[in-house]
């Protein structure tokens, strides 16, 4: 028997009320109090960074993860509008959505991080060329902007509806750029490890880095985008057929098949094989990444597992984990010594925080907006109403 809770209701907008929402409620209260912490009194307090490890769970998990996850958005947009795989509509607007949440969060790490996060404006006026992380900052923030106004495709069919149409015409335009920029910065987001040859350990240090990092963003973005139907249909009811879900990852499947590949000739030609098989911390962890995010997941999208709903779900959840060791990995088993850097309880809480933050908003807007499933239908009965002079 299915449960049934307090829905809110306020001029005409939605809210259900669940044991959940409340649990996301408290961890984002939480958060946002270490947060007024860290902005008074900065990193001391809040935080286990110091001046020789800079880099922290916040630019390990919030940004180079974050980024990752969010990819879902452009291979989406990769598939449905530049190759016409109308058959992937159906999960197109939940892709947006999940990407515009992952890179608005994004950005708040990336302000959480800044050590004098009041002059976070100063990217924008000062013009670093030579500074990768220059142009990952503005490559991510133009893509949020990006992803803000295509989301405005699915805001204008309730509020403001006389704009639809015109957000329609820019449509093809936004679409165009969203493939660029994310591409742009994903591989940058790999480049900026190239500077730190002699400090990461051989296994993760490649001159492939922002190949493998671009390529990882692709594949792990259908497995999110299948974790997110998932959890949909569970808590709203919306079913997804798994034979299209199955197609989906499939072509980021093939795609990790070519990341693995890779993957084993750059090591062949270093004649790094040593590393990998030497029984050390490091070398067991790359394993582990490898054999459980890479290798395990490529041989169940192309067996009969996925034909089942949690065949699937495994493979998307091993894929995800995968690169979240991958991101975790890179920034500290490649270059931290044991012992130098563990995160503190505040720093885990405000990454919790913004994820259950992401949850909620992510939500209320299902509940009040068409998200989930094909949007013609919707397309059609806003144009209906437009024509007959309604907003």
């Amino acid at each position: 028997m299915k449960k049934t809770y307090k829905q809110l209701e306020l001029f005409g907008w939605k809210f259900t009320l669940t044991p959940m929402r409340f649990v996301l409620t408290a961890l984002l209260l939480g958060s946002l109090a270490v947060i007024l912490v860290r902005m008074v009194t900065g990193y001391h307090f809040v935080t286990n960074l110091s001046d020789e490890t800079p880099w922290g769970f916040w630019i390990s998990f919030d940004v180079m993860v974050g980024v990752a996850l969010a990819g879902g958005g452009y291979g989406t947009t990769l598939l449905v509008h530049t190759f016409e795989k109308e058959k992937y509509r159906v999960v197109a607007r939940s892709a947006l959505v999940t990407s515009l949440f992952g890179y608005l969060l994004v950005m708040a790490g990336l302000f959480l991080d800044i050590g004098q996060w009041y002059n976070f404006w100063r990217p924008f006026v000062s013009w670093g060329h030579s500074s990768v992380l220059f142009e990952v900052f503005w490559c991510i923030s133009i893509y949020t902007t990006i992803l803000s106004l295509e989301f405005c495709d699915i805001l204008t069919e309730r509020v403001a509806k006389k704009m639809h149409r015109w957000v329609i015409k820019a449509l093809p335009v936004l679409l165009i750029i969203g493939l660029v920029f994310p591409m742009m910065h994903q591989s940058s987001l790999g480049g900026l490890f190239l500077l730190f040859k002699t400090k990461m350990y051989p296994l993760w240090w490649s001159e492939l880095l922002p190949l493998y990092f671009l390529l990882s963003s692709f594949f792990v973005g259908s497995a999110m985008v299948c974790i997110e139907t998932e959890l949909a249909r569970r808590a709203y009811g919306h079913a997804i057929e798994v034979s299209i879900l199955k197609r989906f990852c499939r072509v980021g499947g093939r795609v990790m098949a070519a990341y693995l590949v890779l993957k084993i000739i750059d090591v062949t030609v270093k004649g790094q094989w040593g590393y990998v098989f030497a029984n050390t911390m490091q070398s067991n962890l790359y394993l582990v990444e490898m054999l459980l995010g890479i290798v395990l997941p490529i041989m169940l999208i192309f067996s009969p597992v996925v034909n089942k709903r949690w065949g699937l779900l495994l493979y998307a959840l091993l894929t995800v984990g995968g690169i979240i060791m991958n991101r975790m990995n890179c920034v500290f088993t490649a270059m931290y010594k044991s012992g130098t850097y563990f995160p503190s309880v505040w720093e885990i809480l405000v990454s919790v925080g913004l994820i259950a933050a992401g949850c909620l908003v992510y939500c209320f807007i299902v509940e009040n907006f068409h998200v989930i499933g094909d949007s013609r239908a919707v397309h059609r009965r806003v144009q209906k109403d437009l024509g007959s002079g309604h907003d």
